[in-house]
């Protein structure tokens, strides 16, 4: 039986632009990382320390030619937040590109890009559920 989803497999060009976006920009933490002293390093970031699934940012070339049969697609990612005007707002003071407001049947959201492009949602609902 699977209790809970534990991590993301994020495939990034450039981890370090990548842990720059999303810690300095975004508001996420670095857990922890780990570098085998081969090439192979990874980042795990939350939203806060006590976050029960997690992002792993991972080099997506070095997982590519290690793991070919790997979809390093960019998954789709919801987010939550209790203060979706907020999180609209700061994300818009740090140039991060945002999409506008709207309503759906889940409630308002809207999407931002990363430093590489990649798309993700934020619905407001509020937490726990």
């Amino acid at each position: 039986m699977i209790n809970i989803l534990g991590q993301i497999m994020l495939y990034v060009n450039n981890q370090d632009e990548s842990l720059k976006f999303w810690t300095e920009k975004a508001g996420f933490i670095l857990i922890s990382e780990a570098d085998d002293g081969q090439g192979m390093k990874w980042f795990e970031i939350a939203p806060t320390k006590d976050a029960q699934t997690r992002i792993v940012l991972h080099n997506k070339d070095l997982v590519a030619k290690m793991s070919p049969g790997v979809n390093l697609e960019t998954p789709s990612i919801l987010f939550f937040s209790d203060n979706l005007d907020q999180l609209y707002k700061d994300y818009s003071d740090k140039n991060i590109t945002v999409g506008e407001l709207v309503n759906v049947p889940e409630g308002r959201v809207f999407n931002f890009a990363d430093n590489e492009d990649n798309y993700f949602a934020v619905v407001e609902k509020k937490y726990p559920l």
